[in-house]
């Protein structure tokens, strides 16, 4: 059977999601790497090039890191559950409860990936005693991953109506 259009286009999402995906997984290991040359002297980032223990000292570093590494895995979850769905829509069967579990789960992780960017800007605001943090990244990660969450939330409550309308269509004769 050939494939229709939605399925050609969920197949190269579906490559799409996955080479994110192990991008993810690599880049996960490196914070610690990415996030010292912000936080060290250039004398020492030379000298001490692989020596981690400067950035663990500095309460910057530190929550840089634990925020990037919480996203990086929340973010890993939504990829891994966006690949489960598109591979539902391969297979040509999009509505079923598994697809709607998986949005919800992206849903979730959306939320905390919001309320975690709501907590480094307070504490960027408490820390620097200024409103400089409401002009970072974070302050547009909060209301773009909450409604993510409830774009996910939505599709969700959609693909499980579906899925019962179908099981109940099945059901008649």
């Amino acid at each position: 059977m050939e494939r229709t259009g939605v399925q050609k286009l969920a197949a190269v999402l579906r490559v799409l999601v996955s080479i994110t995906f192990v991008c993810n997984l690599v880049v996960l290991p490196l914070v610690p790497h990415l996030v010292r040359p912000y936080y060290v002297e250039d004398w020492l980032y030379q000298e001490l090039l692989w020596d981690l223990s400067l950035v663990w000292q500095d309460i910057r570093a530190v929550v840089l890191m634990l925020f990037l590494w919480f996203c990086g895995v929340c973010t890993a979850v939504v990829l891994w559950q966006a690949r489960r769905v598109l591979s539902t829509i391969l297979e040509g069967k999009p509505f079923q409860k598994a697809n709607s579990t998986s949005l919800r789960r992206s849903a979730v992780c959306s939320f905390l990936i919001a309320a975690a960017a709501l907590v480094r800007l307070v504490w960027g605001l408490a820390y620097y005693g200024t409103i400089e943090p409401l002009l970072s990244y974070n302050a547009l990660f909060v209301p773009v991953f909450f409604m993510g969450g409830l774009l996910c939330l939505v599709m969700s409550a959609l693909f499980r109506q579906a899925a019962e309308l179908k099981a109940e269509n099945d059901l008649t004769i």
